[in-house]
């Protein structure tokens, strides 16, 4: 008897800038089914996609949407409030997006930093299952650092979420990608992820990245024991603006 293996989730990717075609040519590489989309008519990217993303194929969003298990958020953040929930519910949505002043300019929701920028992300998405990962390491370097799994210089992503089953599913797509996966827990601590923390921007191993989380959950203490209660639905001063 043959036996068959399970077919990979298929993937869309939101976002046709730096990110975007990067993320869909690692994970078509990894033997991903992906389309890629932006707001307007796919026509628009099939060069972008040919020379950057060989393989992934250019959609309109609601169709790339439709299909896909994965959808992957690669625009910039002030953008995200053009994206329509309702199309993204019952989706696992892989935010990939940072809070840049300077180029998305002063959004109140992001302002305060009582929530990381995720949970912002989720409550927004109420029907989706959101999961933190990939906005911590450069569009360049995604493509550059991969290496195959027991590599010792293999370096680390984290993955933060809520659920068990979302979580699980985008570990296996770090892993599958070339990266070591650590799973940070809940999606609250996916603000160790963003600009700042202690793992942005920076190559390291797992042990390595590990160990950084480790130190700054210590060095936390009392404060961070205090966010355990927040979680992604509880937001009642949720950002307006996102609403």
């Amino acid at each position: 008897m043959t036996a068959y293996a399970p077919a990979r989730p298929r993937i869309a990717v939101l976002g046709a800038g730096h990110t975007g075609p990067v993320i869909a040519r690692v994970a078509t590489e990894a033997g991903y089914p992906l389309s890629i989309a932006v707001s307007g008519d796919p026509e628009q990217i099939e060069l972008i996609t040919t020379v950057l993303a060989p393989g992934a194929e250019p959609r309109w969003a609601a169709e790339a949407i439709r299909d896909a298990d994965i959808v992957v958020l690669a625009i910039p953040l002030h953008r995200f409030a053009t994206v329509d929930p309702a199309r993204l519910a019952g989706k696992v949505v892989v935010d990939t997006m940072n809070y840049w002043p300077p180029t998305d300019g002063a959004l109140a929701a992001f302002e305060s930093g009582r929530y990381g920028s995720s949970e912002i992300v989720q409550h927004r998405l109420a029907g989706s299952r959101v999961v933190k990962t990939l906005n911590h390491i450069g569009y360049h370097e995604l493509d550059e650092d991969r290496r195959p799994r027991g590599h010792r210089q293999r370096r680390a992503l984290g993955v933060a979420g809520d659920d068990p089953a979302a979580v699980a599913l985008i570990v296996e797509v770090i892993d599958r990608i070339g990266y070591d996966p650590v799973q940070l827990g809940r999606l609250r601590d996916g603000r160790l992820l963003q600009p700042g923390g202690p793992v942005f921007g920076i190559s390291l191993r797992r042990d390595e990245f590990e160990a950084a989380i480790s130190t700054e959950a210590e060095l936390a203490g009392p404060a961070e024991a205090a966010l355990s209660g927040v979680g992604s639905h509880s937001l009642t001063d949720a950002p307006k603006d996102l609403s």
